[in-house]
């Protein structure tokens, strides 16, 4: 069976169905990013018009044309879930055409995006000046050397197999977080709820210990401590905020994130910088363990709470003060750990998770390399 040359085009279509009659709203509005996943979106779009955003049915392809700024990837996913979902009105939305579907395995063309190869084919075709861009053309264009179809089902086999035991995994996690959110809620209706200000203690420690760039991270909206992917060069690391073990960090600033705002914990042995403009703190262990904090802190609730409660002109920030005034329930310490000791193997096996992720997204150049070779 022989490999069979081909313009991507003559098997793709483009979709265009926008969201007119409001049949979704803001909780299905997705983003691409560059690890080709359809996720919630981090943007403010509380002000944008939903009837204009484009429907991406379930098996449909979705991409960001803007290439700039992206780590040098190609934002582009495929809805292999079984509900639509819906994306801004600046992505190109298609899908493989009705009479190719027997010639294209959809599931194995998302493959052949997902690969390293392919993200350079992209940014060294895309076009612009201050931004770059690569279209629905440039994707009609590609020219690729397509196997048999029974060889495209073959590969396509092992990687939903892969696939299928993560999402598993993934489904057990949620079941971990939704004991953790169990317990909260009952202590909730039994406990009244205390400021956290008097178990908590600000550090201002500095960077005067010597610890280099490797050691800097960054604040997510997801809530983790992560390599920094700010330009270092130059840049003095004095005046860096030490993050002990067990110490919390965040950013006050809660403008334009998204509605959230940006925290970590560093449940690591290391310890770590983060920049001059973070708070840092710890909590007094013998009254509020971190582990049990981060519960409340990591809950959606509280990030609408700090956005309602953040302050300032130019730039909104949620400051020391309104964290110390934080109202949750402070049980015995015994049961604070016994809940925290779930929570830290929901946090385990998340990580475990995104480590399966990746395994699944670096098969995916070996796949197609054997689906080639057998043809």
């Amino acid at each position: 069976m022989a490999l069979t040359k081909c313009r991507l085009g003559d098997h793709l279509e483009l979709r265009e169905v926008t969201n007119s009659d409001f049949e979704f709203g803001l909780d299905d509005v997705r983003g691409v990013n560059n690890l080709k996943q359809l996720m919630p979106t981090k943007a403010d779009i509380s002000d944008r018009d939903l009837a204009k955003f484009q429907i991406v049915y379930p098996g449909e392809f979705v991409f960001n044309h803007r290439t700039s700024r992206n780590g040098s990837k190609f934002s582009i996913a495929y809805n292999d879930g079984d509900k639509a979902v819906i994306c801004t009105e600046d992505y190109v939305v298609f899908r493989i055409k009705e009479e190719s579907k027997q010639t294209v395995l959809a599931e194995w063309l998302y493959m052949y995006f997902n690969r390293p190869e392919f993200d350079r084919y992209v940014i060294t075709n895309s076009w612009g000046s201050s931004t770059e861009f690569y279209n629905w053309e440039d994707i009609c264009a590609v020219e690729l050397n397509l196997p048999p179809y029974p060889v495209q089902w073959k590969y396509v086999a092992i990687y939903k197999a892969m696939l299928a035991n993560q999402q598993s995994y993934e489904r057990g996690l949620e079941d971990l977080k939704l004991v953790c959110d169990g317990y909260i809620e009952d202590l909730r209706r039994k406990m009244l709820c205390k400021e956290i200000g008097p178990y908590l203690s600000e550090s201002d420690l500095r960077n005067d210990i010597g610890l280099t760039v490797d050691s800097v991270r960054g604040l997510t909206t997801s809530k983790e401590l992560i390599p920094t992917k700010a330009d270092m060069d130059g840049v003095g690391l004095s005046n860096y905020k030490v993050v002990k073990p067990g110490q919390i960090a965040y950013v006050p600033d809660t403008s334009r994130r998204g509605g959230k705002i940006s925290l970590g914990f560093n449940d690591t042995k290391e310890t770590f910088l983060v920049s001059s403009i973070s708070i840092v703190f710890e909590t007094k262990r013998k009254f509020l363990l971190p582990e049990y904090l981060m519960l409340f802190l990591t809950r959606r609730e509280f990030d609408r709470y700090a956005r309602f409660n953040s302050w300032g002109s130019a730039r909104e920030t949620f400051d020391w003060s309104e964290m110390c005034g934080v109202k949750i329930p402070i049980p015995d310490i015994k049961i604070q750990k016994a809940i925290a000791d779930i929570y830290s193997v929901y946090i385990t096996r998340k990580r475990i998770n995104e480590q399966l992720k990746t395994q699944i997204r670096d098969i995916c150049p070996i796949l197609i390399k054997g689906a080639m070779g057998e043809s």
